[in-house]
């Protein structure tokens, strides 16, 4: 793909697992830089924008990429948040970041399955999603 962003933007990628803190971080650093700042959730565009299971090839994996690199390209710094499994969505960061123009971070949070099993209960939309599930 084409250049993104500006040497001035900034790009920082949260992973990990569900219930690792990367959403309420991800909240935190926008509340606290203020305006400027896209926030790309993984979650967000695939079940609520497309409804859309989590899957390989799977359609979200192109708007995650489109979407930041829409918002770089207007001066917004970004950050992408979810669990992007690796063997789903390692091409499309891989690119993402080799493509843009300013400084690029990848985090991830790696907390124990025990505590993600904690983490989980306390979620009310997450009702139904089962040890097995996440597991997986």
């Amino acid at each position: 793909m084409a250049p993104t962003g500006s040497p001035d933007t900034r790009l920082i990628v949260i992973r990990g697992n569900s219930g690792s803190g990367k959403s309420t971080t991800a909240a935190a650093l926008r509340t606290r830089y203020g305006r400027g700042i896209a926030l790309v959730g993984q979650d967000n565009l695939r079940r609520h924008v497309l409804r859309e299971r989590e899957r390989t090839g799977g359609a979200n994996i192109g708007l995650i990429d489109l979407t930041a690199r829409y918002c770089l390209d207007q001066g917004y710094h970004v950050v992408v948040e979810g669990i992007l499994h690796s063997a789903r969505y390692t091409d499309m960061l891989t690119a993402l970041t080799d493509d843009h123009r300013g400084i690029s971070r990848h985090y991830y949070f790696d907390v124990s399955f025990e505590e993600t099993l904690l983490r989980h209960a306390t979620k009310p939309e997450m009702e139904g999603v089962h040890e097995e599930h996440l597991r997986d």
